[in-house]
């Protein structure tokens, strides 16, 4: 059992923790949530012992042994199978100690210790996490320096799991994991037979890895029974009746101070008014509560073009002359929202950087519009940002001729204020960096916006502001994210890049995760926008968890609806303007015609989701 009493702790000057109190019993996991900048690091740093509390206590069980990830793994040339194994010093130490052991009651007592913690079953339980997270058979073998510093953190993850820690404490363990390691890790961590707590922005990991959540806010910390999702639903209502409450006191408060101010000095009432008076001076404050503040983004919307923005006939793509995806014919319109699936190493990355322009294609054809424009977020280009430069610099170099006010706006527009607008970037968190990246990408309205894990390091709530944004972005979207939640809001499409082809997906996400958990092979392709079949079994009426994803279908339903009618609005108001059709522009009016047909035929099948969706819904009980 962890057990936090009181616990107290300021840096540079600013109190973090002020009699913070929270038990977590053995063997549960937990989600440490709560603002950026507000001690969630901190308080692993606690626990460890790094940091000495300046008041209360921390208190651990005897000999408990504690893991983390700090730093990837070195860059060393042992194995990464090697240093997996390494990682569980326990482990190393007894067979160390095994090799030069003589007397028989400590051999024996080694013996039996190597076996209780399953030393002669490492090799393939360190094999298994390394797959788990992303790793080829081949790769094994390899030593760590052969790995970039993304990839040696997936190592140094693998390492600390396979120690087994008795409290195992990740900070952010998937910002270095694509959906299909992070989907494996959640399956890993639900099976975890010790105390996890896991500081985590993904809701889906937090909803489906986690049993409670742990929440830090006005520098104490409360423990809430459930996923996130049941956090938030239960926190919100405690803060409704919070903001009643206050808003009750506040009426009293004035009522009384009212009748003070009226008779305080009239004899016949002075009594009654100065026992109001000390009424209010005994009054504790109930202060309203401060919600965490949004982050919107401001994505300027392109002009149209006429479909498709994308076309590929036969292409194949690689690097150095080996292919690594073949024979793709693929066509992107401006509506759609196509998510891409596969495991790492498959190709999502190198079909991003096709599409993107970033990549040439050795063989086959892709066609675009001349004035197609495309914007392009990977990983790495948040770390391309000039760190001795100011946000401000970035977007006035961008957009010289534009006014000083023009550019803070832009900045503003993605959550960065005017205390981050001329801080050096290297300053910036995490966050405020991918938010820059964001608006670099974007500034200028590009119709097809490529996103690439576009969520590492951003908080929860800059997280619902791109759903919000990217659900309002009238131009195409690609994206590659292992955020679930993330992506079953906003993609309508999903690509499976495997052995070296990219065909849509048969089923849904949901399905895809539980293929994944269960080590089954992905289902055949699909006609493109086909409806859901209907589950042949109910589900459990009113089971919240029953009702959820089918809320969130006839959600997406009805956010397609919406989409695909102002876009066959607009297809209509091109197809209705004269100067459409004016010589030489032949072929842009079949385009136009082709695209009018096909999102009413889309926006056909999208109603008749969004009923059957609506049917299975209201048959469930919601």
């Amino acid at each position: 059992m962890l057990r936090i009493d009181d616990l107290g702790y300021s840096v540079a000057g600013t109190a973090l923790f002020e009699r913070a109190s929270a038990t977590i019993p053995s063997g549960h996991k937990v989600g440490l949530v709560g603002r950026n900048g507000s001690g969630k690091t901190t308080l692993f740093r606690l626990i460890r012992g790094e940091l000495v509390p300046e008041a209360g206590t921390i208190t651990l069980p005897p000999r408990a042994r504690i893991g983390g990830v700090e730093q990837e793994a070195p860059a060393s040339a042992a194995t990464i199978l090697a240093t997996v194994i390494a990682a569980d010093g326990e482990r190393a130490a007894l067979v160390a100690e095994a090799a030069t052991a003589t007397e028989p009651h400590r051999i024996a007592d080694i013996q039996t210790r190597l076996a209780d913690i399953g030393a002669w079953s490492a090799e393939g339980r360190a094999s298994a996490i390394l797959r788990g997270l992303g790793f080829a058979e081949g790769d094994l073998v390899r030593p760590c320096a052969d790995f970039s510093g993304g990839w040696r953190m997936r190592i140094a993850l693998a390492g600390i799991l396979f120690a087994a820690p008795d409290l195992l404490l990740l900070d952010e363990p998937t910002n270095y994991l694509d959906l299909e390691g992070a989907l494996w890790l959640e399956g890993y961590l639900a099976r975890y037979p010790h105390t996890v707590i896991l500081i985590s922005h993904d809701r889906g990991l937090l909803n489906r890895a986690v049993g409670a959540i742990l929440h830090l806010e006005d520098r104490t910390l409360t423990l809430y029974g459930g996923g996130y999702d049941v956090f938030a639903a239960t926190r919100a209502a405690r803060l409704a009746v919070q903001a009643a409450e206050a808003r009750k006191q506040e009426a009293r408060r004035a009522h009384m101070q009212a009748f003070v101010d009226r008779f305080r000095y009239k004899a016949s009432k002075a009594r009654q008014a100065q026992s109001r008076l000390k009424a209010l001076e005994r009054m504790v404050p109930v202060t309203a509560p401060e919600e965490a503040g949004a982050v919107a983004f401001a994505f300027p919307p392109p002009e149209p073009l006429a479909p498709p923005i994308v076309a590929m006939e036969g292409v194949a793509a690689g690097y150095d002359g080996r292919a690594v995806l073949r024979r793709l014919d693929l066509r992107i319109d401006e509506d759609d929202r196509i998510a891409l699936l596969g495991r790492n190493g498959e190709g999502k990355s190198t079909l991003a950087r096709l599409i993107a322009g970033r990549l040439a294609p050795m063989a086959g054809r892709i066609v675009r519009p001349p004035r197609l424009r495309v914007g392009y977020f990977a990983q790495h280009q948040v770390d391309e940002l000039a760190l001795d430069e100011s946000p401000l610099d970035h977007v006035r170099r961008l957009r010289p001729e534009e006014a000083p006010a023009r550019l803070r706006a832009r900045l503003a527009g993605f959550g960065l204020l005017a205390e981050q607008a001329e801080t050096a970037v290297a300053r910036l968190s995490g966050g405020q960096k991918s938010r820059l990246a964001l608006l670099v990408a974007t500034i200028d309205a590009p119709h097809l916006l490529i996103l690439d894990e576009p969520t590492n390091h951003l908080d929860i709530e800059s997280r619902e502001g791109l759903v919000e944004a990217l659900t309002g972005y009238p131009g195409a979207v690609v994206i590659v994210s292992h955020d679930m939640h993330l992506l079953s809001l906003v993609a309508d499409r999903l690509w499976l890049v495997k052995g070296g082809s990219v065909r849509p997906y048969g089923g849904d996400l949901e399905g895809y995760r539980a293929g994944l958990l269960a080590g089954e092979p992905a289902p055949a392709a699909a006609a493109r926008a086909a409806p859901a079949p209907a589950p042949t079994t109910r589900p459990a009426r009113g089971g919240r968890e029953a009702l959820a994803p089918l809320r969130a279908e006839v959600r997406r339903c009805e956010t397609a609806i919406e989409r695909l009618g102002a876009i066959r609005d607009e297809a209509a108001r091109c197809l209705a303007d004269p100067d459409l059709y004016a010589a030489g522009r032949a072929e842009e009016v079949l385009g136009w015609q082709r695209r009018y047909a096909e999102v009413t035929s889309g926006l056909a099948r999208a109603e008749a989701a969004w009923l059957a969706a609506q049917e299975r819904l209201e048959a469930a009980g919601g």
